[in-house]
C-alpha cells in the first residue's frame, strides 16, 4: 500500500465530534510528516493540520485552532485528527497526506505533500 489510508469519517451534528485516522505504514515518522487536507466546496484545497519532526511539532490552519487536535501513535504508524465542536463549514472530504521532512511541510502548502490518500467524507449537519 503506497498511499496512506484514512478512516473515521461520517456524519456529525453541529457541535459534535469525529476522529479521523491515517495509517501510514510506508512512511516512517523519522523521515516523513503527515498532514490533513480538505476540499471545501467552492474553495481551494485547504491544509487543515500537520505533524512531524522528532518533537512531533504540530501546525493548524486558523479556522480549526482550538477545535481540532492532531496526534500520532508511533508504534501503530497512525496519525489521528480529533475534530471537536464541528461546524457545517467543516463539511468536506478529508485527505491524509505525506511529505518528506526535508520539504516545507510546515507551511501546509499542498505542493509540499507528495502522497495522498483516497479521502474520507466528513459531513456536519446544522
Amino acid at each position: 500500500q503506497v498511499q496512506p489510508v484514512e478512516s473515521g469519517g461520517g456524519l456529525a451534528q453541529s457541535g459534535g465530534s469525529l476522529r479521523l485516522s491515517c495509517k501510514h505504514s510506508r512512511y516512517p515518522s523519522d523521515k516523513y510528516a503527515i498532514g490533513w487536507f480538505r476540499d471545501i466546496r467552492g474553495k481551494e484545497r485547504e491544509g487543515v493540520s500537520c505533524i512531524g519532526g522528532s518533537d512531533d511539532s504540530t501546525y493548524y490552519r486558523d479556522s480549526v485552532k482550538g477545535r481540532f487536535t492532531i496526534s500520532r501513535d508511533h508504534a501503530k504508524n497512525t496519525v489521528y485528527l480529533q475534530m471537536d465542536d464541528l461546524k457545517p463549514e467543516d463539511t468536506a472530504p478529508y485527505y491524509c497526506v505525506v511529505a518528506p521532512l526535508t520539504t516545507g511541510w510546515r507551511t501546509l502548502s499542498p505542493y509540499e505533500f507528495v502522497w495522498w490518500g483516497q479521502g474520507t467524507q466528513v459531513t456536519v449537519s446544522s
